[in-house]
């Protein structure tokens, strides 16, 4: 569904509308933190926002990103102010802490966020559970409910993501494109600098021995993402990790929205596949936004979270 907001008036286009909120929009929150444990020996840190309520959102960041990025922050706060619980969570070594294991994480593998909701479930007794996230977050987020449909709990209620690359291929090959390489090149640069880092934690892995560097996500992904989570090559691993290919079998309430504008999309992330019939799913099509920004004039909310709370109330109308 194409439909339309006003961005402030000089972020008169997607970079702009990436770029500006990326470096400039603030929302602090008192995080509570923890550490959750994995059986697999590894850990994940938890930053909390409690409200004492018995309904959470659970928002995942993107990738490179953590918990304290603007858009993880802003749509916590959003439904804070609602009452619910929130909380925020970092990916495997993106908390300001090394991971303790040789893998990192990636848009194919949602286990770790469903480990962070069912111990969240569990600890608290949530009666009421919404899952958002954005990007690499987004991807988790649609993995999460559509993978293992039979078992996400029955707390949980919706899921809302936004700017997600559904085809990967065909985000991997946007980004290639010499007006948005310094996109890649910042991810990439950020990525190696951790390769390094384990180069020194693990240093008889084979894995990370040599030249870290690399020239694009398809180099990046083949000698590293691929071969560390089990994928035949960057190939196998965009062609396995998408979400759009698991749409048909979602069965919660789920938002998706995708700036038309959004420099790491390309086309065929702008539809939802052989899940058009899939009724649970809403697609919105903004013309602007840029990749997680949607920032609007004059207010201090985004259009996503704007749009995911009001999500959420007319499905609790819907259900009165």
């Amino acid at each position: 569904m194409k439909t339309s907001f006003s961005p402030p008036f000089w972020q008169f286009e997607g970079h702009l509308q990436t770029i500006y909120p990326s470096f400039f929009r603030k929302i602090s929150l008192s995080y509570e933190k923890e550490r959750l444990e994995l059986e697999d020996g590894d850990f994940l840190d938890l930053e909390w926002l409690n409200n004492d309520s018995d309904k959470l959102i659970l928002v995942t960041h993107g990738l490179e990103g953590d918990a304290s990025r603007h858009y993880v922050t802003g749509m916590i706060q959003k439904f804070h102010e609602q009452g619910f619980d929130g909380l925020g969570w970092n990916c495997r070594s993106c908390s300001g802490e090394m991971n303790r294991l040789p893998k990192f994480y990636h848009h194919g593998d949602a286990e770790d966020l469903r480990a962070v909701m069912e111990y969240a479930i569990k600890k608290k007794g949530y009666k009421e559970v919404v899952l958002a996230g954005f990007s690499m977050g987004g991807s988790l987020t649609l993995r999460l409910v559509a993978e293992k449909p039979e078992l996400l709990p029955v707390e949980v209620k919706l899921a809302a993501v936004a700017s997600v690359p559904l085809d990967l291929r065909d985000s991997v090959e946007e980004l290639q494109k010499p007006i948005k390489r310094f996109y890649m090149d910042r991810f990439l640069r950020k990525l190696e600098v951790k390769i390094k880092q384990k180069s020194v934690q693990f240093p008889d892995n084979d894995f990370f021995k040599g030249e870290a560097k690399t020239n694009n996500f398809f180099e990046f992904d083949g000698k590293y993402t691929a071969p560390l989570h089990g994928y035949k090559d960057a190939f196998d691993f965009y062609a396995k990790a998408s979400a759009k290919p698991l749409l048909n079998r979602i069965k919660v309430p789920t938002l998706i929205v995708q700036a038309l504008n959004d420099p790491f999309l390309g086309d065929k992330c702008f539809d939802l596949g052989k899940a058009e019939s899939n009724s649970n799913l809403k697609l919105l099509l903004p013309k602007e936004g840029g990749h997680v920004g949607f920032m609007q004039s004059g207010q201090k909310s985004t259009y996503v979270e704007d749009q995911a709370l009001s999500f959420y109330h007319d499905l609790k109308k819907a259900s009165e």
